[in-house]
């Protein structure tokens, strides 16, 4: 089954400006983040003071004024465009907050705040592979990795740069991705650490730990940042330094990531993988570096939004089925499964598991279970007794699934 119906796509590149663009976009940048600022600061003061809720409308009124002071008349010498682009990022950051879906807007810092702007479709020209910004006379100097869509028109453009120096763009443009050869296949997915994935099939795929390989490297970045003097000249060339081993670490990260769900999207029809909350697992001191370095979270989004694309199904099962502790042969459940036990035999049928490979094949089965009876996966429990009588075996029942927050 191949997708058909259009979606929101991002294509991100890299671009050397010139030295006058560069000076032009990083007074844009300081010009956004101040509005940002400004907007909530206004926002703020208005319903602690008189409990008085100020929209969109009133920001951008705000910002007519502020143009006209003499303080913050350099607000007009940038395309105004990605400035009331932040007012509505504001206003996006209220409705979330509103919604419960995010905490309060914080302010925007300098130095630790994504610096970017936002273009809408006025404000930019783009034909040919040339992309001319507002205020910006020539275009810049994109290195395409990768062709744009055929026929497709970027309907916003979103200039950022990183804290190691480098310069993207990111065109947002209308596409419909191209349908996937169909497949019957089905696949259970098992997240660990020692292997990155576990597949149902037995294979496992080995975790790079790319912060792990660059540590020592990182270390000495960041002792020789801390020896310069705060202000310097040298500290700001350090911290680039470092900012660019980090740079390096993510890249190398997503680009895996990437290849590894492209692959296992491309070749099964269904996914199914373990609702992990990542969140509450980065509380373990001995195994948080470790877990970020693996980057379950970007893995498990990568997964979701292509399947959505190329029309794959992806199941999410509970995190409290017992995948590992569940013998994928007789269905018991052993009483216990302590981190540091990779390989166990089942006391039922006399099976000797592989832990991660049996948690993937009782993965598929669940979602497999899943996907035929419209139930989730979710086992009944029975309570030990305080004297300390072990729990009986018990059944699984099909029960539910869902997408826990990660």
């Amino acid at each position: 089954m191949g997708a058909s119906s259009s979606v929101k796509r991002a294509f991100k590149y890299r671009f050397y400006p010139t030295n006058v663009q560069a000076a032009e976009l990083s007074r844009t940048f300081g010009c956004v983040r101040k509005v940002y600022n400004l907007a909530l600061a206004a926002r703020s003061e208005a319903w602690t003071a008189r409990k008085e809720r100020v929209g969109y409308g009133q920001t951008s009124a705000l910002l007519t004024r502020w143009k006209k002071t003499t303080e913050l008349a350099y607000l007009a010498e940038v395309s105004s465009v990605p400035l009331q682009q932040a007012l509505r990022h504001v206003q996006a950051a209220f409705v979330a907050f509103w919604g419960k879906r995010a905490r309060y807007p914080r302010f925007k810092s300098k130095r630790k705040s994504r610096a970017s702007a936002e273009y809408t479709r006025s404000a930019f020209r783009y034909a040919d592979g040339r992309l001319v910004l507002a205020k910006v006379a020539e275009p810049l100097d994109i290195v395409w990795s990768r062709p744009l869509p055929l026929g497709v028109e970027p309907s916003t453009v979103t200039v950022s740069r990183d804290s190691a120096g480098r310069w993207f763009v990111s065109l947002l443009c209308e596409d419909t991705p191209k349908p996937m050869t169909a497949t019957t296949n089905a696949v259970g997915i098992d997240a660990g650490l020692s292997a990155l994935v576990t597949l149902s099939t037995g294979q496992k795929i080995a975790n790079p730990k790319h912060e792990r390989r660059d540590r020592e490297r990182l270390a000495r970045a960041q002792r020789a940042l801390s020896r310069k003097e705060r202000g310097s000249s040298n500290r700001a060339k350090a911290r680039v330094r470092v900012a660019r081993i980090h740079a390096r670490i993510a890249d190398r990260r997503k680009d895996h990531l990437h290849k590894l769900t492209t692959r296992l999207v491309r070749e099964n029809q269904t996914l199914v993988i373990e609702g992990l909350t990542v969140r509450n697992m980065l509380k373990s001191h001995s195994l948080a570096r470790a877990i970020t370095d693996a980057a379950w979270r970007e893995l498990r989004r990568m997964l979701e939004y292509k399947t959505a694309w190329y029309g794959r199904e992806l199941i999410i099962v509970d995190r409290w089925f017992p995948s590992s502790k569940l013998c994928s042969t007789c269905g018991a459940i052993a009483e216990a499964m302590p981190l540091n036990v990779r390989e166990w035999t089942c006391e039922s049928c006399g099976t000797t598991h592989d832990r991660d490979e049996n948690a993937a094949i009782n993965l598929l089965a669940a979602g497999l279970a899943v996907a035929a009876c419209g139930a989730g996966v979710r086992p009944r429990r029975e309570s030990s007794s305080r004297l300390g009588r072990s729990a009986a075996k018990q059944e699984t029942s099909p029960a539910r699934v869902g997408i826990p927050s990660l």
